[in-house]
């Protein structure tokens, strides 16, 4: 019979004795050897399974995605700011936007940049179909859809595995909609 050898990770074990103090609301020599008891045991108890990020860094698609991801913010936080000045109603709509990528880290990348500028909002994420659901304050859908999946391919290129960037090379599946 083979055995487990197991060992706390150390940064989780960190986490639960600042958590165990302050929920007991002090500092004390007593909470914080209990807490680091109590989180010892949590962690060979219950421990997490080993997860690979699969992240990778390239410089030059790095680069590329700050850049523009650091204009979108700019031009979307100005025409946003412009929308709500004017009188004139604005215009939203929630589009379902199928992405090629359907990592979790990949599609949870995207949908924080997405949220991230301003105008847009990511209100659902399916992980099966690899889909974002976005609210978007603009007039053009089509234009809005677009930036969402040149923000996706600047993000893959940033940080996504050989696998990931070769996907972009693949079509995108149907969308299903815009419901305005």
């Amino acid at each position: 019979m083979r055995t487990l050898r197991r060992r706390p990770e150390w940064p989780l074990v960190g986490w639960l004795v600042v958590v165990w103090v302050l929920l007991w609301g002090s500092v004390t020599a007593a909470n914080v050897s209990t807490g680091l008891i109590v989180a010892v045991v949590l962690c060979l108890v219950f421990p997490l399974p080993r997860l690979g990020l699969g992240l990778r860094l390239h410089p030059v698609g790095l680069v590329r995605f700050a850049a523009h991801f650091l204009t979108d913010l700019t031009v979307s936080g100005l025409r946003t700011a412009w929308q709500s000045l004017t009188p004139a109603p604005l215009p939203c709509a929630v589009l379902a936007i199928r992405l090629r990528c359907s990592g979790d880290l990949m599609l949870a990348a995207t949908a924080i940049a997405v949220s991230a500028v301003p105008g847009s909002a990511v209100l659902e994420m399916q992980r099966s179909t690899a889909t974002l659901f976005v609210h978007v304050m603009d007039s053009d859908i089509e234009q809005a859809r677009d930036g969402v999946r040149r923000l996706e391919v600047l993000v893959v290129r940033a940080f996504g595995t050989r696998a990931e960037i070769a996907s972009l090379d693949e079509p995108y599946g149907p969308d299903e909609g815009a419901a305005t």
